[in-house]
């Protein structure tokens, strides 16, 4: 058998008429872009967190009990008696026609004025973002995104090799002069971002909105530096106040946006879309060919007949309302049992709260012992690409009962008073922890109106 050497470190195999392999199964030869393919810390908490014993405020699942689940169910019955042999078989990689136009109903609440023929509907706004990045970045390639950012996103960005600079937000979300520096400093290294991804309304994971008057600021320094920008938005129209914003894509029509109605109907059918222009459209369907070949036909009808013939607009108020009620019992219960030194944001919609702990705390390696106590959270380095947030973590109140977001709040509470004591009595931190990001990084108090 050959001898590996330096420049040929792998062990190799001799093969039939001479020559060898890497001594590797033929099925683990897997891609170099899949070394940046890790599973995200939220998703290894799922497990955990399903737990009935335990209070999860990790996860962001829509509380789907104020759905009308009799009336859709018998939709359900009525599209496969009338339309199952269309419902049922494969589709348009665009789309359904009908819910095409009728998305473009939903995203005019937003100030968009849409043609139908530029949404491409995909399985969740998730594979909107992955077929986005896929026509847009090649391995290397740099992408900006708020500090912290989804976790989603940063997993699609990783699976395509992408490099992600974070830009900071403050309490009133992205801060256009931060993200003007990052430009400059990348121009001068002879980088040109692909694009900025931004969740502008309630943000995940930071809770805060980008103030309208920065909306515009932002669109105008991405043009001036020629990069794309990314909008999505699955929660713009889960706004407490009953304010909709307006849309980045409603004042530049060259906004890639995403929208989903996985926040505003049911997840679990999983579809979303993508507003694209003319000339981004092609590539994107050839993309969601490729992935799918087709959406499920089934899934959008569904979601087309819900929207024909069912209030939706007061179906979102509903859902507002539940989720208005459980953001009170959280914020009510952090200032009840937190510790000095705890601060966090006041959201004005969505589904989270973001929170920042006493220094010296480092909230990923206080987890394994928040879930032994019977509470979860997401720890905030999952939402940075860089290894920051080791003082934050993410509080979803979306799912969980008032009663029992407040008694996960009280275990939280237990937790982080054991952790400080610990720190006392020792007189540093119980263990060492990355440094705390800088000050503007992500926000650190309450939220103000954002309007």
């Amino acid at each position: 058998m050959p001898v590996p050497s330096a420049a040929d470190p792998e062990p190799r195999l001799p093969v039939p008429g001479g020559g060898a392999h890497p001594a590797v199964p033929p099925t683990e030869r897997f891609a170099v872009r899949t070394a940046g393919m890790t599973a995200s810390e939220i998703r290894a908490l799922f497990a955990v967190a399903s737990r009935p014993e335990v209070v999860s405020l990790a996860g962001g699942m829509p509380n789907l009990a104020a759905l009308p689940l009799d009336a859709l169910s018998i939709e359900v019955a009525d599209l496969v008696a009338r339309d199952g042999q269309v419902a049922l078989q494969y589709g348009s990689a665009q789309g359904v026609p009908a819910l095409r136009e009728q998305i473009c109903e939903v995203m005019r609440l937003e100030g968009i004025n849409a043609d139908p023929n530029d949404v491409v509907v995909t399985v969740g706004s998730q594979m909107a973002l992955d077929l986005v990045t896929r026509i847009y970045c090649d391995p290397g390639d740099v992408v900006l995104a708020e500090g912290p950012s989804y976790v989603g996103a940063l997993g699609s960005f990783a699976a395509y090799q992408a490099r992600v600079v974070h830009v900071a937000m403050d309490a009133h979300g992205l801060i256009p002069e931060a993200l003007r520096d990052a430009l400059r400093t990348l121009g001068a290294e002879g980088i040109t971002p692909k694009f900025l991804y931004t969740i502008p309304n309630f943000h995940n994971p930071a809770g805060v909105t980008l103030a309208v008057e920065r909306r515009s600021e932002v669109l105008e320094i991405c043009a001036e530096y020629g990069v794309a920008v990314i909008e999505d938005n699955p929660y713009g129209l889960l706004g407490f106040s009953g304010r909709i914003y307006p849309a980045l894509r409603s004042m530049d029509p060259g906004v890639v946006y995403l929208g989903s109605f996985s926040k505003t109907f049911a997840s679990g059918l999983r579809v979303g879309w993508a507003l694209v222009p003319p000339a981004v459209r092609d590539r994107l369907v050839l993309a969601a060919e490729s992935a799918t070949l087709c959406p499920p036909s089934f899934n959008q009808m569904l979601v087309s007949r819900y929207l024909e013939g069912h209030d939706w607009r007061s179906q979102i108020k509903t859902f507002t309302e539940v989720y208005r009620d459980r953001r009170d019992a959280l914020l009510s219960a952090l200032e009840t049992h937190l510790p000095e030194g705890c601060s966090w944001n006041i959201p004005d919609g969505g589904f989270y709260v973001w929170l920042t702990v006493p220094e010296g705390v480092d909230t990923k390696a206080m987890l394994p012992r928040a879930v032994t106590a019977r509470v979860a959270y997401a720890s905030g380095t999952g939402f940075y690409a860089d290894g920051l947030g080791s003082r934050q973590l993410r509080l979803s109140y979306c799912y969980p009962t008032p009663e029992r977001i407040t008694e996960g709040v009280r275990r939280l509470a237990t937790v982080l008073e054991a952790e400080l004591d610990v720190m006392r009595t020792f007189g540093s931190p119980a263990r060492l922890a990355p440094p705390p990001p800088a000050a503007g990084r992500g926000p650190q108090t309450p939220s103000p109106d954002t309007a």
